[in-house]
């Protein structure tokens, strides 16, 4: 479970990006969360990686308190917790498989673990033919099907996925998404930030909507009603 205990975010008396938000997420849910530019998303999204630290209130992954965590065991929490970008964040200079192999290597696999586990994603996200492929060679919705891999190689309990489509087309948006929901199915929480109200509106998932740093709608099949 997931839970945002009375949190705020204050940048500057005249920047609140967080006010006294409680939120619980349960254990393999799978969540949208909406709101206009300056709502609130990104600042809650770098509250639960641990990228950033509230200025009251706490935020709970578990039994956890994520800003209690030592700089020593902050990297074992965050790959509990796999992200995926809007800009799909690859590094330009390796494959796609080098790119997914690279966060498992430094988490100390081994060669024959990498090898098993990332073709198994790269099928699972329905790319293993374009394994030995580098970011320029691949379309959009290719680098974020490889993003969506790493993020999972590493099997987090939860997957984040801040704006996942907002640089796809309508076709490579549908795929996403139900990619994403298939990854629920196997049973990682989704945290789903996004600006399009097609994909809310199709997903009849739960859907919590930020404006002004609070909370103010928390409906359990939601539409967008910005």
């Amino acid at each position: 479970m997931i839970y945002f205990d009375h949190v705020s975010k204050v940048y500057s008396p005249t920047s609140v990006a967080l006010e006294g938000v409680n939120l619980t997420i349960e254990p393999k849910e799978f969540i949208s969360i909406v709101g206009q530019s300056g709502a609130g998303k990104t600042t809650l999204i770098k509250l639960l990686l641990g990228e950033d630290r509230p200025t009251a209130g706490k935020v709970f992954f578990e039994s956890i308190n994520v800003h209690e965590l030592s700089a020593k065991d902050l990297p074992a929490f965050r790959r509990r917790v796999g992200a995926v970008f809007q800009d799909f964040r690859l590094l330009p200079t390796k494959t796609a498989f080098e790119n997914i192999s690279f966060a498992m290597e430094s988490a100390g696999m081994s060669e024959e673990e990498i090898e098993a586990d990332v073709t198994q994603v790269l099928d699972l996200v329905g790319i293993v033919g374009k394994a030995w492929h580098f970011p320029h060679e691949l379309s959009g919705g290719e680098k974020q099907r490889v993003a969506i891999a790493r993020a999972i190689a590493m099997r987090p309990d939860v997957i984040i996925a801040d704006e996942p489509t907002g640089n796809l087309d309508p076709m490579n948006t549908f795929e996403i998404i139900k990619l994403l929901e298939k990854i629920n199915d196997l049973g990682s929480t989704v945290i789903l930030t996004t600006h399009n109200k097609d994909v809310i509106n199709g997903l009849n998932r739960r859907v919590v909507t930020l404006e002004g740093g609070r909370v103010v709608r928390d409906d359990k099949n939601g539409r967008y009603v910005l």
